[in-house]
C-alpha cells in the first residue's frame, strides 16, 4: 500500500476538490459567514463521511448496489433537499448582521448541520468509498489498518479542500459588497445547486 500511496494522494486530492454540492455550499457560507464558519461547519460534512467509510469498511454500502429501492429512495432525498437549499439561498437576505458569541455558534452548528445532510444524501458518495478506497488494499495484508490510514487520509484531504473553497469563498465576498452582488451570488449558488439536485436524480449506481 506505501507506493500505492503516491497515486491515491494526488488522485484523492482530485476528488476532494471536485465543484460539488458541499464544496459549493462551504464556498457560499464562506461569503456570508467567513472563512473560519465555513471551515467549522464543513466538519459535518466530515462526519457524514467518515459514517460511510465506517459502512463501506462494514461491507453495508453493497445493499446501495443490491437494492434500487434503497438507492432511489437515497437519491430523492437527497435531490430534494437540495432543492431546498437553493431555495433558502435564492430567497435569502443579504444584510450584513453581527453576531455575538452565541448566535454565532448557533449560525455555525446550523450550517454543519446542512453540511452533514447534503452529504448523507447524496448515495453516490458511499459509492465512491466502495469503489475507490478499496482498489488501494492489499489484501495479502490486514485489511482493517490499511482501509483506516486510507480513511484518515481521505478525511485530511477533505479538510485542505473545505480550508480552500472556504478561502474562495470569503474572497469572493470582497468582490461582491453591493447587495445586488451578492443577490446574484446567491442565486447563482441556487442554480448550480438546482442543477446538481437534477444530475443526482438522473444519477444512476
Amino acid at each position: 500500500m506505501q507506493l500505492d500511496l503516491w497515486f491515491f494522494i494526488p488522485t484523492c486530492f482530485a476528488l476532494n476538490m471536485s465543484p460539488g454540492p458541499n464544496n459549493l455550499l462551504a464556498m457560499n457560507n464562506a461569503t456570508q459567514q467567513g472563512a473560519r464558519v465555513a471551515f467549522v461547519a464543513g466538519m459535518g460534512r466530515q462526519l457524514a463521511f467518515a459514517l460511510m467509510m465506517a459502512l463501506t469498511a462494514l461491507g453495508l454500502a453493497s445493499v446501495l448496489y443490491a437494492s434500487v429501492w434503497v438507492f432511489t429512495t437515497i437519491k430523492i432525498a437527497g435531490a430534494t433537499y437540495l432543492v431546498y437549499l437553493a431555495w433558502q439561498l435564492w430567497h435569502a437576505t443579504v444584510e450584513r448582521i453581527v453576531l455575538d458569541a452565541q448566535a454565532r455558534r448557533q449560525t455555525t452548528i446550523a450550517l454543519a448541520q446542512r453540511e452533514f445532510w447534503l452529504a448523507m444524501g447524496n448515495p453516490k458518495a458511499i459509492l465512491v468509498f466502495t469503489a475507490f478506497l478499496p482498489q488501494f488494499i492489499n489484501i495479502d495484508h490486514a485489511i482493517a489498518p490499511q482501509f483506516a490510514v486510507l480513511g484518515l487520509l481521505f478525511l485530511g484531504l477533505e479538510c485542505v479542500a473545505i480550508g480552500l473553497y472556504a478561502l474562495a469563498g470569503r474572497y469572493c465576498a470582497s468582490l461582491i459588497r453591493s447587495p445586488v452582488s451578492r443577490v446574484r451570488f446567491n442565486r447563482l449558488s441556487a442554480s448550480v445547486l438546482g442543477l446538481a439536485a437534477v444530475g443526482l436524480l438522473l444519477a444512476k449506481r
